[in-house]
């Protein structure tokens, strides 16, 4: 029997066959991605959802939370830490020992120390666990903005709110998954990227609503100058789109940028209807606005979204990420040049709300499954730069939690006698976002996606869930 021989492939049949094998890689990759939809948590969680305030710029843990003695004692000395370490600073020359301008006392049944930059935070430290040690691994603010947001310290990856919006979803169908509240004055450092879904589906990226602003979400509402869009035109346009994506979606199966931007669509629809209710805070009494601040001029942005972040939950939303502070030089927590008066405008501006925030989830029992949790990108230098000011530190920085699983007025870790190094228990991003998805039920080390040939995650290849904060 004669077996025919094959023809000789030429470069087009070559190619052809190579996209052919390409496409169907890339296919398959989609179909598996759109098939790890999201789903019940993997195993019991203690918290239902997560309100994140991210303090922008690097929240001097010195001035606020990390109470050392020894700044005090030694203010205005030649900062050595002895044993011949090297001492450097990401922009500046280290100065000398500079002590903090505020006043500490401890507070609570805990005895937590917490300076007078925070007057109102300071009464519910009882109620809060503190990561005494965290540490970066940048002491630039992009990449290690981009650590504690989404666990690299590159663009591109997915942020934790993405994340949860993947795993678990929204928890009602008129609003998203996963909601970012920037300051009034702009994005923070690594703009929309900070909220980005990274390679997961688009729809898993942060929906941005400026609680300040005219229109807090953008383009929601036809342009006020285009009276010829009526209800009426608009249904049916809607409806042309629909059928239109559903004939394009039917020649290409898996592609998750369509069917996110389908899924965007659909749920602006169902925001036109919703919005209105869930962003009029004049429905709340005129003792919760005050609550909040909303009745000073410093405290009023923050706390109307602080207040919205409460609004959002109750709602149905998984995870609000709330912003104090915006990228750039000044009014923000990067307080290089005067620590009395950049951090303790910033602290004015945060604390009265994020009080009022923590006692208002209490009060109405959403404390027993919500996560609440305060972060920045990492802290500032125990000496001081260009007289009052201070540098970046990647070295130590704080974060606390309260809430659901949480056990309250403990701390984890230990910075040095300096506040220049974590010490002891020393923390994480991966550790920090261990924790948090261990509280939504999420096993960091399961929740994958293959990317690329590699399955990540959120907590890259490291993180441990820090047991020592929670019951």
């Amino acid at each position: 029997m004669n077996t025919p021989r094959p023809l000789p492939l030429t470069r087009r049949g070559f190619l052809g066959s190579l996209s052919g094998g390409l496409g169907g890689i890339a296919l398959t990759s989609l179909l598996q991605r759109e098939a790890l939809a999201s789903g019940p948590p993997m195993f019991a969680p203690k918290a239902k959802r997560v309100i994140q305030l991210f303090m922008n710029g690097g929240a001097s843990q010195c001035d606020l939370f990390d109470y050392k003695p020894q700044l005090i004692a030694r203010h205005g000395q030649k900062f050595d830490p002895g044993a011949g370490q090297r001492v450097e600073a990401s922009i500046s020359i280290p100065g000398n020992v500079m002590k903090s301008p505020f006043e500490w006392a401890r507070h609570g049944q805990c005895g937590r120390w917490v300076s007078s930059a925070l007057p109102h935070l300071a009464r519910h430290v009882d109620d809060m666990a503190f990561l005494m040690a965290m540490q970066s691994s940048s002491n630039v603010h992009g990449p290690a903005s981009y650590l504690q947001t989404s666990g690299f310290s590159l663009p591109g990856f997915p942020c934790a709110g993405a994340w949860v919006s993947h795993a678990l979803g929204s928890m009602a169908d008129n609003v998203p998954a996963f909601v970012v509240l920037p300051d009034a004055r702009g994005l923070p450092y690594n703009g929309q990227s900070a909220f980005t879904s990274g390679f997961l589906s688009a729809n898993h990226q942060g929906t941005v609503i400026s609680g300040s602003a005219p229109q807090p979400i953008t383009h929601l509402r036809p342009p006020a100058d285009a009276p010829g869009i009526t209800p009426a035109s608009r249904s049916e346009g809607l409806d042309l789109l629909r059928d239109l994506n559903t004939e394009h979606a039917a020649c290409r199966h898996g592609d998750s940028q369509l069917t996110a931007r389908i899924a965007s669509y659909e749920l602006a629809a169902r925001l036109q209807l919703a919005a209105p209710e869930l962003l009029d805070i004049s429905q709340e009494t005129v003792a919760t606005q005050n609550l909040y601040g909303l009745d000073q001029t410093e405290t009023a942005d923050f706390g109307r979204r602080c207040l919205l972040a409460r609004r959002m939950i109750e709602r149905g939303v998984r995870f609000v990420q709330v912003w104090s502070g915006h990228g750039g030089g000044a009014n923000n927590w990067d307080n290089h040049t005067d620590i009395a008066r950049e951090l303790g405008d910033a602290a004015l501006r945060m604390d009265r709300p994020a009080a009022g925030l923590l006692m208002d989830l209490k009060a109405r029992g959403l404390l027993d499954d919500t996560l609440l949790v305060w972060t920045t990108e990492f802290g500032r230098m125990p000496f001081s730069q260009g007289g009052v000011g201070r540098d970046h530190n990647g070295g130590t920085f704080v974060s606390w939690f309260a809430g659901a699983g949480v056990k309250p007025g403990t701390a984890h870790g230990e910075s040095d006698e300096w506040s220049w190094k974590a010490r002891e228990g020393i923390t994480t991003n991966h550790d920090f976002h261990a924790t948090l998805l261990h509280l939504l039920g999420i096993d960091h080390e399961k929740l994958t996606l293959r990317h690329n040939g590699i399955d990540r995650r959120l907590t890259d290849v490291h993180g441990h869930v820090i047991r020592e904060v929670l019951v």
